[in-house]
């Protein structure tokens, strides 16, 4: 048990940094260069489906991260943050590449061009279905005196007030807890023993075990495929539904809109999958 939570302060430390940094750059940029960066990221919607697809397909989370930084600095659409979380595999990326090379450029491609339609498809129904979202977090801008991000007004206003008061405290509480929880379900439960063998439900089980905020189960199916045992369809539909860790800093931000995600992600990937595995993929 000692063990398990030293991993989890472990990893939250790890990714708490990544996401703190991340929050400091997009929020020094968005209150200096808040037009600029919609000119250049935002303005049009296919734009940030293909930059966030594009970011999402390379190996890590950190990607992911800047996503959501964007989407709760209300830079870009839920649209982009779906594309995001469908096209990233997380740190599995790194495990596919050197254990089979050629299907993951096949994951990554197929990741990528999906994203764009993932993204545009969750924009629609967010639009047709008049889904509420969460308002993105306002920050407040003072004239003449965000000129440096070593600022006494930027450290304190910004940096202490805003991201380490209203999001960091949330955020470390919900890293923390949730990698130990899912690290003491890892030890104490075989998952390659509660597969099952249909193929049809294997690859649900795949787009469930996708919806768990860590990268460790996804293996499970890079491991199985390297080996032949599932189909392309599953291993796709597996990354196509799970994001590694890149989701968690989204649920310190809102729990609906990071359920919205995982929801859409889930119905989309089955759906691939299955037309996939329809045609002998």
């Amino acid at each position: 048990m000692i063990n398990l939570i030293y991993e989890a302060l472990r990893e939250t430390a790890k990714i708490g940094i990544i996401v703190f940094f991340l929050m400091v750059i997009i929020e020094f940029l968005e209150i200096r260069y808040k037009d600029k960066i919609k000119r250049a990221i935002t303005k049009k919607p296919l734009r940030q489906y293909i930059m966030s697809s594009a970011l999402g397909i390379v190996p890590g989370c950190v990607d992911a991260f800047f996503v959501v930084s964007l989407y709760v600095s209300g830079l870009v659409s839920f649209g982009a943050l779906a594309a995001v979380m469908i096209s990233t595999a997380g740190d599995e990326a790194f495990v596919m590449l050197a254990m089979i090379p050629d299907a993951a450029l096949a994951i990554f491609g197929a990741c990528f061009v999906l994203g764009i339609l993932g993204g545009f498809l969750a924009d629609k129904i967010v639009k047709r279905l008049k889904l509420r979202l969460c308002e993105k977090c306002r920050v407040e801008l003072h004239k003449n005196k965000e000129k440096s991000i070593v600022s006494r007004h930027f450290l304190k206003e910004h940096i202490y007030e805003h991201i380490i008061k209203k999001h960091m405290t949330r955020l470390l509480v919900w890293l923390f807890f949730t990698i130990l929880v899912i690290n003491m379900l890892m030890q104490s439960i075989s998952l390659e023993a509660i597969i099952p063998q249909n193929m049809v439900l294997l690859l649900l089980a795949a787009a469930l075990i996708g919806i768990l905020p860590e990268s460790g189960p996804h293996l499970i199916f890079v491991v199985m495929f390297s080996k032949g045992l599932i189909p392309f369809s599953v291993l796709l539909t597996s990354s196509l539904v799970q994001d590694g860790h890149g989701i968690i800093p989204l649920l310190s931000y809102s729990i609906k809109d990071a359920a919205y995600v995982k929801i859409f992600n889930v119905l989309f990937g089955l759906l691939i999958g299955l037309l996939l595995m329809s045609i002998g993929l």
